[in-house]
């Protein structure tokens, strides 16, 4: 099986990030930037590919990525992630472990104590709730997969995007429904700086706002109902809180039902 990351970066001018990341594998890199440019690189063995466009968006660099892989174990990175000196042969030898996964979430450590990510403590299947705790930055997934069922980012939610965040979620959640197999592994492949978000601006109206059209968008038969029970867990009972929370999660729902 051949292995390639998929990396989302912004404003290289150079491979120099290759030697910070850690790499030692093939890449393909999609530098959101300010000119259009293809650089190609070799580097102890391995191909680095970076395409330069003069375009915003997490999920358009993604499938701007994705477009242009042709290896058959796929996994998504951002360039703040430092990977282990054996990265590539632990995802290769986990999925020949594990024939049935068609896609795999490994584990990942933040190196920024206040942004922690949720612990990976054995190799299991997942489904659509524990699924939403996980991003694509650890993402490696059977390529052919995603194409034989269609499968992208959204364009609408993410970085750069109409709605700040979430196009992680709704691609895992399309491998799901697509009834693909996803498994959580206990493998460490990278350390990630997590020093910085380009959506997350706080808890503020904007956030609920997007995390509205996020539910209508995993969940359009029960994003309401959704909606009250978030509403009602994070405000503990003050009713005040409570209405404006619902009232900002469905205005958010309305917006993206109403763009459809």
């Amino acid at each position: 099986m051949r292995y390639q990351l998929l990396i989302s970066t912004m404003n290289q001018q150079d491979f120099n990030f290759v030697k910070k990341m850690n790499l030692n594998s093939d890449a393909i890199i999609v530098n959101q930037t300010d000119r259009y440019d293809f650089q190609s690189m070799e580097i102890d063995g391995c191909k680095y590919e970076m395409y330069s466009f003069a375009e915003r968006g997490v999920g358009l660099s993604r499938n701007s990525a994705f477009m242009r892989a042709d290896a058959d174990i796929i996994e998504f990175a951002d360039d703040d992630m430092i990977f282990e000196e054996k990265y590539k042969e632990s995802v290769l030898d986990e999925f020949k472990n594990h024939p049935e996964a068609d896609a795999i979430l490994f584990s990942i450590e933040s190196l920024n104590s206040a942004r922690p990510f949720h612990h990976i403590g054995e190799y299991k299947r997942v489904g659509k709730i524990e699924a939403r705790k996980y991003g694509c930055a650890r993402l490696a997934v059977k390529r052919e997969k995603m194409i034989y069922h269609n499968i992208s980012f959204s364009l609408l939610f993410g970085g750069g995007a109409k709605y700040g965040a979430g196009e992680d979620t709704i691609l895992i959640n399309d491998l799901l429904n697509a009834g693909l197999k996803v498994y959580v592994s206990p493998i460490k492949v990278a350390d990630v700086e997590q020093a910085k978000s380009s959506w997350y601006t706080g808890l503020n109206d904007k956030f609920y706002f997007d995390k509205g059209a996020l539910m209508c968008a995993t969940h359009p038969r029960i994003c309401k109902g959704l909606a009250l029970y978030m509403s009602a867990i994070h405000t503990k009972g003050n009713i005040s809180k409570m209405k404006k929370m619902y009232k900002l999660y469905t205005a958010g729902i309305n917006d993206y039902m109403h763009s459809k």
